[in-house]
């Protein structure tokens, strides 16, 4: 029977309507997560289910990852990787692309993904709601892959110093991104500026499209990651020279990757073996910004700075936050569409 993953960018009435009608058995705490799932070690991320009968170990493994930027680059940059997966399993691997964050936690909660990497921010989303078990992040032999939020302006901008934000245009990514926009939030008050108030913010859907936009003068500055920023720098796609970056702040992990909640344990350990011995080959290297393998990592403690960001953000990782979440997808997605459409007519 061919798998299909949720695509669309509006969430299925099993995630959004009331809690689920499979409640973890007997569960004597829960903490944060979603009633789906129990937290009885404290571990901050759903426990493997009580009764086997329960553990999957489905025949085709199902990977995707962050669709926060372009899919199809991915898909080819992980393309070893799933190669290697499927030989330490034993089991055929599939990559199937999503094209929203709240579509791929609902993939993930309602089990037809088993295996993803999720961008910084909606990891939480990830974990409280779809089960996700964090175990890895991008990295090298000595520490993970870290990245900073950088705010960037043009350079022959008179914009030299945050304040000089004040009464700007100011693209913000998506609501979910930690670098693109909670970071900014819980950060900049303390800078003396405060988004929505001391410049209005424009959400531009992606990191990339932040920093073209900047690039072409439609915002007058943007925070973005400083990851992504580097990519596109020595892709070509954008010249460092164009741009100044006014601000840079502590360093935050990239995206995780981990697996669902309820996996066979033998599976599960055959996916950890395939993370922790896999050595990215040049090319996913060069992708990753030198990056060279999957550096162990959990959620607890490597994701406890991003936990606070979104806390005193008043972003929850609650279904109402991921619903507003789908809902911002949708209406980008609906604005894209209008404006392609509209230039095709102009044609």
């Amino acid at each position: 029977m061919p798998i299909k993953l949720l695509t669309g960018l509006v969430l299925s009435s099993s995630l959004l309507l009331g809690a689920s009608s499979a409640l973890a058995e007997d569960c004597s705490y829960r903490g944060v997560l979603d009633d789906k799932f129990c937290d009885e070690n404290y571990d901050l991320v759903a426990d493997l289910p009580k009764d086997p009968s329960q553990w999957r170990d489905p025949s085709t493994l199902v990977f995707t990852y962050t669709p926060v930027e372009d899919p199809a680059v991915y898909k080819d940059a992980f393309s070893d990787f799933q190669k290697y997966l499927s030989e330490v399993t034993g089991k055929k691997v599939v990559y199937y692309t999503v094209h929203s964050n709240a579509a791929e936690v609902e993939a993930l909660r309602s089990g037809r993904l088993h295996i993803a990497g999720f961008s910084t921010g909606p990891t939480g989303y990830a974990v409280n709601l779809g089960g996700l078990v964090p175990i890895a992040v991008k990295g090298t032999e000595e520490s993970f892959q870290g990245y900073n939020l950088i705010t960037i302006v043009r350079k022959d901008s008179s914009i030299t110093k945050m304040a000089d934000l004040k009464g700007k245009v100011v693209a913000h990514t998506s609501a979910s991104s930690n670098s693109g926009n909670l970071a900014p939030r819980a950060i900049f008050p303390a800078l003396g500026l405060t988004p929505d108030k001391d410049y209005e913010v424009k959400y531009s859907g992606k990191h990339d499209q932040s920093i073209m936009g900047v690039l072409s003068g439609d915002y007058d500055a943007a925070p973005v990651a400083s990851d992504v920023f580097k990519r596109m720098v020595d892709a070509k796609r954008v010249s460092k020279e164009d741009f100044r970056i006014i601000y840079t702040s502590p360093r935050f992990p990239t995206s995780s990757f981990g697996y669902a909640y309820d996996l066979n344990p033998e599976l599960v350990e055959k996916i950890k073996k395939a993370f922790f011995t896999f050595r990215f080959p040049a090319e996913m290297q060069k992708t990753f910004g030198g990056a060279d393998r999957f550096f162990p990592i959990t959620y607890k403690e490597d994701w406890q700075v991003i936990r606070d960001i979104a806390h005193s953000s008043g972003t929850a990782y609650t279904k109402a936050g991921l619903k507003q979440l789908a809902e911002a997808d949708a209406a980008k997605a609906a604005a894209a569409k209008r404006k392609k459409e509209a230039a095709s007519k102009s044609q």
